[in-house]
């Protein structure tokens, strides 16, 4: 309820007017049953029929005004809920920008997903329907009594009795419906898991043939959504047909009980029919509160699970709001000082005691073997974690004692796995320097070795790129990866395993045309290969977390056990092959 209440307060102008408009439209319900008993209970003499007509005007225009009303207040709760979706989706989509990696895997791509597009439609729908079908209850049913009450007492007791009934049986059907509406949420998180997990899979499915399998996944994953759903519909359609029991055993009671006063002149036939006209008014709008009602324990949990992620506290927060002052002339542009990490969720340091410095206009590499840490190393540059012991500086400051954003915009980060945006080769080219020219695209594009193959396409830079580039090839993927951090031209590019996917001779080219274009920065190349950094300043070498040695190629062949053995066994597999 608060988070709807954060969401609601800067429209309640809207909120306002919206109830306005809706409570025209139920005093005009609520009024109309009146004329009609005025009406009927009018006789037929001559005054008796100029009553009719100014009776009947009345309910023209009253039931002209309860229209407009409603059309007008509908209008209004659908923009005032639409409004509230976006303001939500928006919040949980700025929210997520600000979660670290460990951040995000604690809740999940695909449950950030459904948050984001399932709970916010449910809490939207649920919303419209409260709006429109719950807040009018209470004035329907206490004007309906009252009215009811002032023609006859005892049918305004029964009536009475009646709600108090459905209210009765509502509440017990929606006590036990809430728990399977919360399970829904759980099983469509499973539901939407499985269905990513096998969209994005699919090659991986079909190259082991394990088509059965996954469709007995999916199969699972469907059937406990479908028979949770099914029994938590069940509750409605009960509450359902009692309450049309109950409208139907009092409009019969009604009929009882009134008859012998009609016959004996205490009870007119106007009244009877505003009596009745209540009550199908009041046990109208309590079933469709009830339909609501019952989609309230769902709607609630997923304002609980939006609210988990918008209140949930980064493990990265920016500790400044005024960022250093540039230092463009400092040798030292990224320096490791006795930087140790450990997961949160560990009991052991993933790196320990690194100190190492990347210098303007020179080459550092990384390499190590298989969970040395080295990914971890680009993170914590980064700054998707922090360092648990020690401190990065960046230009002399550390980089805690500036925003992220002033971090990352002197940082170009070419990820292991190439990423690609939806759109065209220059739109992801220019996701790092949105103004940059069609000259310097193809310039970064031809350092990075992509510019023939760029050509060669019919329309160039704006050829389609699709989600992910799966339309191109790993190589492709990788060498616009690179282009797209030499369009940026930052201060330290990080190179993660970047040229993975390059064969030896566009490896070679790649390094070489590199060199040139990145003297005045400093570079960090995170590699597996050692052919790809043999000819780096530096090489860090590491071992399960900690540095095993620092030096040149030839400096580390002599000195370094860990890296002869990385070495020889690659030249080994070379030989072979």
């Amino acid at each position: 309820m608060k988070l709807l209440l954060r969401f609601l307060k800067p429209h309640w102008k809207l909120c306002v007017l919206t109830v306005v408009l809706l409570f025209v439209d139920v005093a005009g319900s609520l009024f109309i049953p009146t004329l009609v008993a005025e009406m009927l209970n009018a006789g037929t003499s001559g005054a008796a029929f100029q009553s009719i007509v100014t009776t009947g005007i009345q309910m023209a225009v009253i039931s002209a005004v309860a229209g407009l009303g409603a059309i007008a207040g509908g209008y209004a709760c659908a923009t005032l809920t639409a409004q509230v979706a976006k303001d939500m989706r928006q919040a949980i989509y700025t929210k997520s920008l600000k979660l670290s990696v460990y951040d995000f895997r604690q809740f999940g791509t695909a449950s950030i997903t459904t948050r984001t597009i399932s709970d916010v439609t449910t809490i939207q729908m649920a919303l419209l329907s409260s709006i429109q079908m719950i807040l009018p209850v209470p004035v329907i049913c206490v004007l309906s009594l009252v009215l009811t009450f002032n023609l006859n007492r005892a049918i305004g007791f029964v009536l009475l009795a009646v709600v108090l009934v459905v209210l009765i049986l509502a509440f017990f059907m929606i006590r036990s419906a809430s728990p399977l509406f919360r399970r829904l949420q759980k099983l469509l998180d499973r539901m939407s898991t499985v269905f990513l997990e096998n969209l994005t899979g699919v090659r991986v499915v079909r190259a082991f043939n394990n088509e059965k399998r996954e469709k007995t996944r999916m199969d699972t994953a469907f059937t406990n959504y479908a028979q949770t759903s099914i029994r938590a519909n069940r509750r409605f359609a009960n509450l359902d047909g009692l309450s049309f029991f109950f409208i139907n055993f009092f409009v019969v009671l009604i009929y009882w009980m009134s008859g012998g006063q009609i016959h004996a002149g205490l009870f007119q036939i106007g009244d009877i029919t505003a009596v009745i006209e209540y009550a199908l008014l009041v046990l109208f709008y309590l079933m469709m509160a009830q339909m609501v009602i019952l989609t309230l324990p769902r709607a609630l949990e997923c304002c609980e699970r939006i609210r988990l992620v918008l209140d949930h506290s980064p493990e990265i927060t920016d500790l400044v709001l005024d960022d250093p002052e540039e230092n463009g002339d400092e040798k030292d542009v990224l320096t490791f000082q006795d930087v140790s990490f450990r997961f949160a969720d560990a009991e052991e340091y993933t790196l320990r005691n690194l100190n190492f410095t990347c210098r303007r206009g020179e080459t550092t590499a990384i390499i190590g073997g298989t969970g040395s840490g080295k990914s971890t190393v680009a993170a914590l540059i980064l700054r998707f974690h922090d360092a648990t012991e020690g401190a990065l500086l960046l230009n002399g400051t550390d980089i805690r004692q500036m925003t992220q954003q002033f971090l990352r915009d002197h940082l170009s980060y070419v990820q292991q796995k190439a990423w690609l945006f939806s759109g065209t080769i220059a739109d992801n080219l220019r996701y790092s320097q949105k103004n940059a020219t069609e000259e310097e695209l193809m310039h970064a594009a031809d350092v990075a070795q992509a510019g023939d193959f760029i050509r060669s396409l019919p329309d160039g830079l704006n050829s389609y790129v699709a989600q992910g580039g799966t339309n191109f090839s790993g190589g492709q993927k990788q060498r616009l990866s690179i282009a797209r951090a030499l369009v940026k031209k930052p201060e330290l590019y990080i190179f993660d395993d970047s040229f993975s996917a390059l064969d030896f001779k566009t490896d070679a080219a790649l390094r070489k045309a590199l060199a040139a274009e990145t003297q005045d920065a400093a570079v960090l190349i995170i590699a597996q290969r050692v052919s790809s950094i043999r000819h780096a300043h530096q090489i860090v070498v590491l071992d399960e977390g900690a540095v095993a040695g620092i030096g040149t190629h030839e400096e580390l062949m002599e000195t370094c056990t860990v890296y002869q053995e990385i070495y020889e066994s690659q030249t080994k597999e070379a030989q072979e092959a």
